[in-house]
C-alpha cells in the first residue's frame, strides 16, 4: 500500500510540476508579448527586445536540453523573418518601428517568433496532437494576435480584412510547420 502511495504523490508531483512550468512559460511569453507591442507602438521596440531576450534566456536555462530548444528558437527567427518580409514586401501589412531596411522585417517582430517558439514545447505542446488543430490554431490565432498588435498601433493592417485573411493562410501553414520544429528541436524530451 505504501508503495502505491508513494507512486500516487510522484505522479500528483509530477503532474503539478508540468502544470507550473507551462503557467510561468505562457506568463512570460503573455508578458514579454505585450511589452513588445507597447514598446513597438511607442516607437522604442529595442525595449521589447529586452523582454523577449529575458523570456527566451529563461526557457534555455529551464530547457532539458539547450541545445536543441535553442536550434529551434534559430530556425523560428528565420521562418518569422522570411514571412513578415514578403508581407511587408506584398505591402500587406507596415511597420513603423525597427526597419532596419524598406522590405525587410522589423527585428522586434522577429524577437516576436522567437518569443513564440519558446512556448512551443511546453505551453503550446498541446499542438503535437494534430496537424489539423495546429493549423486551425494558426488560422484564427495568427490573425488574432495582429489585430491585437494594429489596435495597440504596432502594425498598419494595409487592408483590414484582406490583410488578416493573408495573415490566417500562411499563419494555417506556419504554425504546424513551427509545431513539426519544435518536435525534432524538443529541448523537453528528456524530461516528459
Amino acid at each position: 500500500m505504501g508503495v502505491m502511495h508513494r507512486g500516487s504523490q510522484a505522479r500528483i508531483g509530477r503532474v503539478s510540476k508540468i502544470m507550473t512550468t507551462v503557467f510561468i512559460n505562457l506568463v512570460l511569453f503573455k508578458i514579454a508579448w505585450a511589452a513588445t507591442v507597447i514598446t513597438a507602438a511607442a516607437s522604442m521596440p529595442i525595449l521589447g527586445v529586452v523582454a523577449v531576450t529575458g523570456a527566451a534566456a529563461l526557457r534555455l536555462a529551464w530547457a532539458g536540453d539547450a541545445r536543441a530548444e535553442g536550434l529551434l528558437l534559430l530556425t523560428a527567427a528565420a521562418i518569422g523573418f522570411g514571412w513578415e518580409s514578403l508581407l511587408v514586401t506584398a505591402g500587406v501589412l507596415q511597420y513603423e518601428a525597427g526597419m532596419l531596411a524598406p522590405g525587410l522585417a522589423p527585428y522586434w517582430i522577429v524577437a516576436m517568433w522567437v518569443l513564440f517558439a519558446t512556448t512551443l514545447n511546453v505551453g503550446m505542446r498541446w499542438l503535437r496532437k494534430s496537424v489539423f488543430v495546429a493549423a486551425i490554431a494558426g488560422a484564427i490565432g495568427g490573425p488574432l494576435s495582429f489585430l491585437a498588435g494594429s489596435g495597440a498601433g504596432a502594425v498598419e493592417l494595409m487592408w483590414p480584412i484582406a490583410s488578416l485573411l493573408v495573415i490566417g493562410a500562411g499563419w494555417a501553414v506556419l504554425l504546424p510547420m513551427l509545431v513539426w520544429f519544435a518536435e525534432r528541436f524538443d529541448g523537453e524530451a528528456r524530461r516528459v
